[in-house]
């Protein structure tokens, strides 16, 4: 057995030592956060039905979404084997790029999926929509031998990884809105379960990530097993072109972003339409966006109240509107220019690999002082609720609040 083999079996071995939490319902008395040391829990979904596809084995929970459902995967097939590399396009990866890719020197198994990153909280999420068959044998075996988890993805359920359970927080009743956009729709989370470390987030099955706009087969996971995956990223990345992003996952997963990979967000809704394609590298922890997305994309502009502001062109129309409207309210002096902290200036949350709107020119921070994250804030209700019209979220409403924070949620024409 070769060293890297033996690391891995270790690593699989101690992970039947973890557990993961299946979420329910807030009435059916099961808490999603539960102590990671206890025994996994089983629950409810929301309005249960036993209407389920044509499936080839009997699932073990109830389908909570029948519109979003498909068969259940049945028991686990084949190896769990390593995400080694990651293959990412904004558009789907034509077939032919695949067979290539899989007749490789040095490439063992290359599974297809849709991979997207919808803001939420003003972090961006990675999440992947996957036949639930197949790629559990990508995720750490507590969580890949586990059927309930594969069977609730299946059943219109969205898995999510056990390191976000104290950063994201789902509504009363369970329910998870995936994405910025006013109208993004809502999922109901069924587990917090380990996924591809470092790489993926959430998973939702393919029905739900055609409901939610994400480019269908847009993303590859490659596994190079006993060859080394750095020997197979030039190859391989001569095969896409600069049309997609080839990235290390064996080290990258323990220790951070590759800087070698050009990086590349992929979004949908209004954010998409602002964004377009950004492309970024990443160097000493600086975020480094490529000079042709900013000079098409990035521009300073003079708007009411705040004077001469630097942010994305999309803005300026609906940020112009809400702060005229201000004016026009007799609120002026509810915003102080002087306590403003920005709109672009791109860089990762703190302490995460996760991109902030702020690195799109999509979000802005107002009086800053009396508005700290994790408080209550002094920002005026009025105030807000005109930059909501005009079509931002407000930090104050999350979670985990961030009230000098408001970033776009939808497309405003003023009229």
């Amino acid at each position: 057995m070769d060293r890297r083999h033996g690391m891995r079996l270790a690593a699989a071995v101690l992970g039947v030592l973890g557990v993961l939490t299946l979420a329910a319902c807030q009435d059916a008395g099961n808490d999603p956060t539960a102590d990671p040391a206890g025994d996994p829990t089983t629950a409810s979904s929301p309005a249960a039905s036993t209407t389920r596809p044509a499936a080839s084995a009997t699932p073990t929970t109830p389908v909570a979404d029948p519109q979003h459902a498909v068969p259940p995967p049945g028991p686990r097939t084949g190896p769990l084997v390593p995400a080694d590399l990651l293959v990412l396009s904004q558009d789907t990866i034509p077939d032919g790029v695949v067979q290539r890719i899989r007749h490789t020197k040095g490439v063992t198994g290359v599974a297809q999926i849709s991979m997207a990153n919808p803001s939420v909280e003003d972090r961006l999420l990675k999440v992947v929509a996957v036949d639930p068959a197949t790629y559990r044998n990508f995720t750490e075996v507590r969580s890949a031998d586990n059927q309930q988890v594969w069977d609730r993805v299946a059943g219109g359920e969205v898995a999510v990884d056990w390191s976000l359970r104290k950063t994201l927080a789902p509504d009363a009743k369970g329910y998870l809105k995936l994405g910025a956009d006013a109208d993004a729709p809502r999922i109901h989370v069924g587990a917090w379960a380990p996924q591809i470390a470092g790489t993926v987030d959430a998973v939702v099955n393919q029905k739900w990530g055609k409901a939610l706009g994400m480019k269908t087969g847009n993303a590859l996971l490659v596994t190079t097993t006993n060859y080394a995956p750095d020997r197979v990223v030039g190859p391989i990345q001569q095969i896409v072109g600069k049309a997609a992003s080839v990235q290390r996952l064996d080290a990258v997963a323990k220790f951070g972003l590759d800087p070698q990979a050009v990086q590349m967000p992929v979004l949908y809704g209004a954010l998409a339409q602002a964004v377009g394609n950004y492309t970024f590298s990443v160097a000493g922890g600086r975020v480094t966006p490529s000079a042709a997305w900013v000079s098409s994309h990035i521009t300073t502009e003079t708007v009411p109240i705040l004077g001469a502001v630097t942010c994305n062109k999309a803005i300026f129309p609906q940020l112009k509107g809400a702060l005229a409207e201000v004016v026009s309210r007799g609120l002026t002096d509810k915003i102080h220019p002087g306590e403003y902290a920005g709109c672009y200036y791109p860089r990762f949350i703190a302490g995460t690999h996760s991109l902030s709107n702020h690195a799109f020119g999509l979000a802005l921070d107002l009086n800053v002082p009396g508005n700290q994250r994790g408080t209550v804030g002094q920002m005026d209700r009025s105030v807000v609720a005109i930059f909501e019209k005009w079509g931002f979220t407000w930090g104050g409403r999350w979670h985990y609040t961030d009230p000098m924070h408001f970033e776009m949620n939808r497309i405003v024409h003023p009229g």
